[in-house]
């Protein structure tokens, strides 16, 4: 054997004997000695693994002799020879009595050597001796299977090399009896299991409430068997025994003294010892049922067991309960009958008290015996399931009243299989009643306990609806507070309330109104025509109204029927009816200390609310009161954004020569709309085009203030036809300014329509996307200017050069970039989709152009974490036979060439005399100025566009003003003629001076 798994055997065992003992000091101290040595014995033998236990006590009758008080996992044949034994005799328990020890023998002892352990008889003759030696079943020396030839027990069902190992019950002065296990051939107790034995005789010795019996007392409690077992069924108190023997043949019978002594009180003569002597004296009814109980026992050679009444002397009758078995004779025909008897006449008195006491149950109350039949029925079973005689040895399932009752049988069988108590709610057969019923096992049989409990159940379903409607209510509240939390506008709140009122209470319509003075305005509605909406979109809030009454009084309104609002407010009757509906709920929306508007649930039949429907349509009033007052919020909130962003962005995009564009600003999808992005076109002179998009870094109505401020700026700068990098620069100052957390990024560009250049700077923005024609995308160079705030001039300038119908395509970084998509893949999304629509043709139209490209770059849903602007400009080249340029010398003689020049330019481009003249003259003015004021080279150039456009360009960087003259004054007026004759005119600086140009509505 393997050394390691022996020792973790013996440490599997060494703990399982630890939880038996644990088990044992767990028991509860309330048990009496009816349990106490039955549990230490099952113990006991499985500890030793043994094949079973008997316990023996010392008796007064011998001072001498152990009686067997208890016995486990032993058959009947085998324990009736050890029934009663000699203290001073060779068997184990003797032994370990006399020792006060723990003693083991390899072998029990033969049936001669347990005969000669019997103690002896001191009271009866040798004739009484005799027959207690031949009392006890298997005690006849002329049994079969006892002879020397087959030694041990075998014929008693115990191998016949087992052993026995026994320990003394210690008492106070000395052992009051043994505690011993037959334990396996060849297999020896081991230290462990010998310490176990000991622990648990001593456990049993101190819970028993016996005691070593004193002089002159009385017999220490006989303890119950196992079914089949030794001695009478009882419950703890001591009941003599009597042995008898009958001789078949001649019907003789040989009684010890204890059956005499039993005898005595009863009606039966002690000279006359003949069997049917003794069956007269029994009650008449169980005559002959114990005549053919006999003649069963001997026909069959079977054991015998009966209880019946006897005649007492008094004229009563008692109960006696006898034990037996027949002895064959040498040919096997049975010859002789021995047993045991007990007097169990104050067990029926006990039982027919609790007779008594079960007929006076409200319950019913039946006893099933242990095959399943029933035995004794209260009167209340029997109203239940008929009269008493009926059901007597009837299966419980084969009862009539009972067969329907799904169950029944299974639960039966888990009560008895399993030991425990089961209870049963079944309903009644052929009525609506409910019973419980409660199967407690015992030990001969089940009792069964039948109680009504419909009322129990009715307010038990009561509950449950109770329960029911308050976590429908809990649920309801829940999905509305759910829903109103993520209403953003009024138009939330009215769909939330919609979707989660109107169907849990059967409701049809909705109507939600706000106040507004002495008027309601309908915010939403749900269920009605929109013809009658449209008559309830203003209405006075009248307080002959069911509406009115709820708002002055605070307080809701319901109405059951049409009649109902009849009654109470006939001036309503005819508009509330006009909905189609027939019963309502009007509910004041009260928040903070003030009522706000009004919600109406209504119903398409009469209906009358309950108070609990009525209380939670109050409370569901406050959320949506609270509800709709965020929204109020919320919409006057947004549209204040709405107009904000409108006000800084450019209204409409100017219609120019130059250029034709389309734009798109999307904000943010959290937080208020409003950002800081921006877009703008501005005209310049010359037909030229500023473009600029900037993005202030955040979003909300802070960044959108400077948006303003930003866009005011360039606008300003762009009046002074500065180049982009000076605008830029300006800008630069103007964040720093607003401090260290403000940023900014910015493109600003100028297109000039005669070069095709597109001139810009840039301060950290995205580079423009430049779409030729043929549908071909090209992206410039990305700057290293960082962005406004932080930068540091000068701003890089950088020149693209179109052809006429070249798109230029600018955005901010909320269009190509987000948490999920970097930049690079929106930068090839956005040239994808450009060169796509211009390929296919899409791109005639910008509009649609813009919705593709925000379409495809932005989430279906339009929620984004960034806002995002989108310009995309078509330019256009002007003809070069519109331009027409002249150098000029720096002489008075200029102004008259200026004039000849422009005359014949004129003559070539037919166009009107009348603003020949004016051109002239403006151009005169102009070259004289610089003759008398500036420097050269001066140069004169037309411009045919949409409006005539006269320039004449100078080496001087000084800017003429305009200023107020005296009568005196002999010069200073020039400037006041121009600004009189040009629809518009202005300065700009150039790269070796300035220009100064005018403009003049074209008429051809």
């Amino acid at each position: 054997m393997n050394p390691q798994r022996g020792r973790a055997s013996r440490r599997r065992r060494e703990l399982a004997e630890a939880d038996r003992l644990r088990i044992l000091a767990a028991m509860d101290d309330t048990r009496g000695d009816i349990e106490v040595l039955p549990c230490a014995l099952q113990h006991a033998t499985a500890g030793l693994a043994g094949l079973g236990a008997l316990a023996h006590l010392r008796t007064p009758e011998s001072p001498h002799g152990l009686r067997l008080a208890a016995s486990s996992g032993l058959p009947q044949a085998f324990f009736a020879l050890w029934e009663s034994i000699r203290a001073d005799g060779r068997s184990v328990p003797a032994r370990a009595f006399r020792r006060d020890g723990y003693v083991w023998l390899p072998a029990i002892p033969s049936p001669e050597q347990a005969l000669e352990d019997r103690p002896e008889d001191h009271s009866a003759g040798a004739r009484a001796g005799a027959a207690t030696s031949r009392a006890a079943p298997g005690l006849s020396e002329d049994q079969p299977g006892l002879s020397e030839d087959q030694p041990g027990l075998s014929a008693s069902g115990v191998p016949p090399d087992s052993g026995m190992a026994a320990v003394p019950l210690p008492g106070p002065d000395g052992p009051i009896g043994v505690l011993s296990v037959v334990t396996p051939p060849a297999v020896r107790p081991g230290p462990a299991q010998r310490a176990f034995l000991r622990d648990v005789a001593r456990w049993a010795a101190g819970r028993l409430r016996l005691t070593a019996p004193a002089a002159g007392g009385g017999p220490p409690a006989l303890l119950a068997a196992e079914p089949g077992g030794p001695g009478p069924r009882r419950t703890g108190r001591t009941a003599p025994v009597g042995r008898w023997e009958w001789d078949l043949k001649t019907g003789e019978t040989v009684l010890d003294d204890t059956m005499l002594d039993i005898l005595a009180d009863y009606a039966v003569p002690r000279e006359d010892t003949r069997i049917d002597t003794w069956i007269h004296s029994l009650h008449p009814d169980d005559v002959a049922w114990v005549r053919e109980s006999l003649e069963r026992a001997i026909r069959e050679r079977g054991p015998y067991d009966a209880e019946y009444r006897v005649r007492r002397r008094d004229g009563g009758y008692g109960w006696l309960s006898n034990r037996g078995r027949v002895l064959p004779g040498d040919d096997g025909e049975p010859v002789r009958m021995v047993g045991t008897t007990w007097d169990t006449s104050e067990e029926h008195a006990v039982q027919e008290s609790v007779g008594r006491a079960l007929r006076h149950m409200s319950d019913g109350f039946l006893y099933v015996e242990r095959d399943g039949r029933v035995g004794f029925v209260n009167p209340a079973a029997e109203r239940l399931l008929g009269p008493a005689h009926a059901l007597a040895g009837r299966l419980l399932w084969d009862v009539p009243a009972l067969r329907g009752l799904a169950g029944l049988r299974a639960g039966y069988r888990r009560a008895t299989a399993e030991g425990e108590p089961t209870g049963l709610d079944l309903t009644w057969p052929e009525t609506d009643r409910w019973y419980h019923l409660r199967l407690v096992p015992v030990p001969d049989g089940l009792t069964v306990y039948v109680t009504d409990i419909t009322e129990r159940r009715r307010r038990q379903a009561e509950r449950e609806a109770a329960d029911r409607a308050a976590a429908e209510r809990a649920a309801l509240m829940g999905r509305l507070t759910r829903a109103l939390a993520e209403a953003v506008t009024a138009q939330d709140v009215v769909h939330a309330v919609a979707e989660s009122v109107l169907p849990p209470f059967g409701a049809a319509g909705l109507i939600v109104a706000a106040t507004e003075a002495d008027h309601l305005n309908l915010v939403g509605a749900a269920g009605y025509p929109p013809a009658f909406l449209t008559r309830i979109r203003r209405f006075p809030m009248l307080s002959d109204t069911p509406v009115g009454e709820a708002l002055r009084t605070r307080t809701p309104q319901f109405i059951e029927s049409p009649g109902d609002l009849l009654a109470r407010y006939p001036g309503a009757a005819g508009m509330a009816t006009a909905g189609g509906k027939r019963a309502w709920a009007f509910l004041p929306l009260n928040a903070s200390g003030r009522p706000i508007g009004a919600c109406v649930i209504s119903f398409d039949q009469p209906r009358r609310l309950d108070e609990d429907e009525r209380t939670l349509l109050t409370a569901l009033s406050g959320l949506v009161a609270q509800a709709l007052e965020r929204a109020g919020l919320y919409d006057a909130a947004y549209t204040r954004a709405q107009e904000l962003q409108r006000a800084l962005l450019p209204r409409v995009l100017p219609e120019l020569p130059a250029v034709t564009a389309a734009a798109r600003y999307l904000p943010a999808g959290q937080g208020a709309d409003v950002g800081g992005d921006w877009y703008d076109i501005i005209p310049l002179s010359a037909d030229r085009v500023a473009l600029v998009i900037g993005d202030v870094m955040g979003h909300g109505m802070a960044e959108a203030a400077t948006m303003g401020r930003l866009r005011t700026a360039v606008r300003t700068l762009s009046d002074l036809e500065l180049p982009p990098d000076d605008v830029l620069d300006h800008l630069n100052d103007l964040v720093a300014e607003l401090g260290d957390d403000s940023f900014a990024t910015c493109l600003y560009g100028i297109y000039d329509p005669v070069t095709g250049e597109f001139c810009y700077a840039s301060a950290g923005h995205p580079p423009p996307a430049t779409v030729h024609p043929s549908g071909c995308v090209a992206f410039s160079a990305p700057t290293a200017n960082p962005p406004l705030g932080a930068a540091d001039p000068p701003f890089d300038v950088s020149t693209i050069p179109l052809v006429d119908g070249s798109l230029l395509a600018f955005y901010t970084d909320g269009l190509v970039e987000s948490r999920d998509r970097d930049v690079d893949v929106g930068l090839d999304h956005l040239a994808r989709t450009l060169g796509t629509a211009v390929r296919d043709g899409r791109a005639r139209n910008l509009e649609p152009l813009c919705d593709t490209v925000t379409a495809t770059l932005l989430p279906s849903q339009g929620v984004t974490a960034d806002d995002a602007a989108l310009l995309i400009a078509r330019t256009s080249r002007l003809d070069p036979g519109n331009v027409v340029t002249w150098p000029l010398p720096d002489d008075p003689v200029a102004a008259g060439q200026a004039r000849d020049l422009i005359r014949a330019q004129f003559d070539a481009w037919h166009l009107a005399d009348s603003l020949e003249m004016t051109t002239e003259l403006l151009a005169s003015e102009l070259v004289g100025n610089v003759v008398r004021h500036a420097k050269g080279p001066i140069s004169l150039r037309l411009l045919c566009s949409r409006t005539l456009i006269c320039e004449v360009t100078d080496g001087s960087p000084t800017t003429p003003h305009v200023r107020r003259t005296t009568a005196t004054d002999e010069g200073g007026r020039g400037l006041q003629l121009v600004a009189a004759l040009a629809q518009r005119w202005g300065t700009r600086p150039t790269p070796g001076g300035k220009c100064i140009w005018t403009e003049q509505p074209l008429t051809r």
